[in-house]
């Protein structure tokens, strides 16, 4: 039922600037703009349940569970950026929306680090 309702805003949101494109650019694009906060916020509270799901998981996975927390990190800063990027891409920022992927990149790069030394560790070990 949430995603028929995100995407009913979704819908109804891109309808209301479609109305502003011509006449008033600056309300079309502050429409677009809410629209994408109103289900940005919806997104952060329906986490509220995933996090709890995690924290369940995280206490079945243990000591292990600390590459799989830095996967979901990883996916969280995927997220994000995509969302900004797209905000700025549709505000006609191309080279900012680029900025943040980049930088979006490069965190995700140094979130990994931790899996990359526990590898490195890990091959070492096997060759002494």
């Amino acid at each position: 039922m949430g995603m028929i309702k995100i995407g009913m805003i979704g819908l109804l949101g891109v309808m209301i600037a479609i109305q502003f494109k011509t006449s008033r650019q600056e309300y079309s694009l502050y429409i677009g703009f809410a629209v994408s906060l109103i289900i940005f916020f919806y997104i952060v509270d329906t986490l509220s349940i995933l996090t709890e799901q995690i924290e369940t998981l995280k206490n079945v996975i243990g000591e292990n569970g600390k590459y799989f927390f830095i996967l979901l990190k990883a996916a969280g800063i995927t997220y994000i950026c995509e969302f900004c990027a797209g905000v700025c891409k549709d505000a006609g920022y191309g080279a900012i929306a680029t900025q943040i992927e980049v930088f979006g990149k490069l965190s995700i790069l140094m979130a990994g680090m931790p899996v990359l030394f526990a590898l490195l560790q890990t091959i070492q070990n096997f060759t002494i």
